[in-house]
């Protein structure tokens, strides 16, 4: 099982596909591990090498500090290190969105590109996190499912795919409460917007337009911050997008990192 030492924290990651191909790496969402990118991750392995990594607090890697975003995308910074990853793509979902924009706005020379899925700026209020976090400290991480799941996947996926919903809920009450906490205050405490000014790099954002956590209204607004970024919303979708609408999400992410690494070879 792959592990390794990144900065001060042990890390769970899988590394696969062709050694000599461009890296793309996934930052999971909020309450999730690895396994959120299983529908999707193979269509990009015969084109480039995948990086899938648990953030601190999450899945198999070490809990650690309460961290910021600005310290979840240095741990990224380290993994790469650790991993001997120069510059890669970066792919992230929700808070694995915030950890992409301010890694590419504090290490640009590490990212060539980023898709920035189901994601803001700045997402919910202080009250809101404050709740979750006060919840999840009195009562653990199954007092939160009901409400979490009825965000992450629209009406007609809970209707439909019951099987889905219910593996994502053990995903989520599994998650280490510290870790979900500790992340729930650096989404809290986050204001990206300065970050999104400095990115230089190719932007993708994709939203669901079932999504009510970050409706698409944020990724219009996340398209006019970066300078080189478009936004594109997918139908039937809500916010766990690549689980739910697996198709969709490739066919909009994959040509697009292709694209960025032709460009690349090119110079």
């Amino acid at each position: 099982m792959p592990f390794v030492r990144a900065g001060d924290s042990v890390v769970y990651y899988d590394l696969a596909g062709p050694r000599d191909a461009p890296v793309v790496a996934f930052g999971n969402s909020l309450g999730t591990n690895v396994h959120v990118w299983d529908d999707v991750f193979e269509s990009f392995l015969p084109r480039f090498r995948v990086l899938r990594f648990d953030m601190r607090g999450h899945g198999l890697t070490d809990e650690g500090a309460a961290p910021s975003i600005a310290d979840l995308a240095d741990d990224v910074a380290a993994l790469l290190d650790a991993l001997e990853i120069g510059r890669m793509r970066f792919v992230g979902l929700s808070i694995g969105g915030m950890i992409g924009q301010r890694l590419a706005a504090a290490h640009p020379d590490r990212v060539e590109a980023l898709v920035l899925c189901a994601t803001a700026n700045r997402i919910g209020t202080p009250d809101v996190w404050n709740g979750r976090i006060a919840t999840v400290r009195a009562s653990g991480m199954a007092a939160l499912a009901e409400g979490v799941l009825g965000r992450w996947f629209t009406p007609a996926t809970h209707a439909e795919r019951p099987e889905l919903v219910r593996g994502f809920a053990n995903m989520l009450v599994r998650t280490p409460p510290g870790g979900y906490a500790g992340a729930c205050a650096a989404i809290r405490d986050a204001d990206l917007a300065a970050d999104d000014a400095r990115i230089a790099c190719p932007t993708l954002v994709i939203a669901g337009a079932e999504d009510a956590v970050t409706p698409p209204a944020d990724a219009f607004v996340l398209e006019a911050a970066i300078a080189d970024a478009r936004a594109v919303v997918i139908d039937g979708a809500a916010h766990i997008v690549p689980a739910e609408r697996p198709a969709a999400f490739v066919a909009a992410a994959v040509p697009f990192l292709e694209a960025r690494a032709r460009h690349a070879g090119a110079r």
